[in-house]
C-alpha cells in the first residue's frame, strides 16, 4: 500500500455526499429545442430546464430517459443518441449528467410534471433561466463551440487528457439545491 492507495484518516476525509444520475434529452423541432418550466413552490422553482430526471437504482440511462419522457412529457421518444456528458458538483454532492438527443415517436408533448413548456431557438436560450449545472450545455447549444466534455485526469494529474480518474469539478451550485 503506498500513499495513493492508503486510505485517509477520519479527520482528512471529506464528505463527498450524494451523487445522482440525471438523464437529459435535446429534442429539437423545426429548428427549437423543448424546455419545460419547474412548477413554482419547488427547489428551483420557475427555472426552465430539459425534459428528463433522475435515474431510479439499477436502471439504465436509455431507460430512465424513455420512462422521464412519458412521465413529464405524455411521449414515445425514437432515436436516442448519446451526445456529452457532464458533472456538477454541488453543496449536497454531484449531479452526473448524460445528454441524448431524440425525437418524438408517439404523442404530442404536454406539461404533466412542469408549469410550462416551449420549443425555444438555440440562440435565445442563454435569455432563459436554466439551473447553473446546465450553462455550459447552453453555451454550447446557443452557439457553436464544441459539446461540454468534462476533462479528466492524466495518469500524471493533469487535466485535458482522457484516462479513467475522477471529472474535474464544474463548480458550487450557489443555491444549494440538490433535487434537478
Amino acid at each position: 500500500m503506498n500513499h495513493l492507495t492508503r486510505p485517509l484518516p477520519k479527520s482528512k476525509r471529506r464528505d463527498c455526499g450524494t451523487s445522482r444520475r440525471v438523464a437529459l434529452a435535446l429534442i429539437k423541432r423545426k429548428g427549437k429545442y423543448l424546455v419545460c418550466q419547474r412548477r413554482s413552490g419547488k427547489i428551483l422553482g420557475g427555472y426552465w430546464e430539459f425534459p428528463g430526471g433522475k435515474c431510479e437504482a439499477g436502471e439504465s440511462w436509455d431507460v430512465c430517459l424513455r420512462r422521464e419522457l412519458r412521465e413529464e412529457l405524455g411521449v414515445t421518444v425514437k432515436s436516442v443518441r448519446y451526445v456529452t456528458q457532464m458533472r456538477y458538483r454541488y453543496p449536497k454532492g454531484w449531479l452526473s449528467f448524460r445528454v441524448f438527443r431524440c425525437g418524438i415517436a408517439r404523442g404530442r408533448p404536454q406539461p404533466l410534471a412542469a408549469q410550462a413548456l416551449r420549443w425555444v431557438n438555440p440562440r435565445v436560450l442563454t435569455r432563459y433561466r436554466f439551473p447553473p449545472a446546465n450553462a455550459r450545455l447552453i453555451a454550447y447549444l446557443a452557439s457553436s463551440i464544441p459539446p461540454p466534455r468534462e476533462p479528466r485526469l492524466s495518469r500524471r494529474g493533469e487535466w485535458g487528457q482522457r484516462s479513467s480518474r475522477s471529472e474535474k469539478q464544474m463548480g458550487p451550485h450557489p443555491s444549494g439545491w440538490g433535487d434537478p
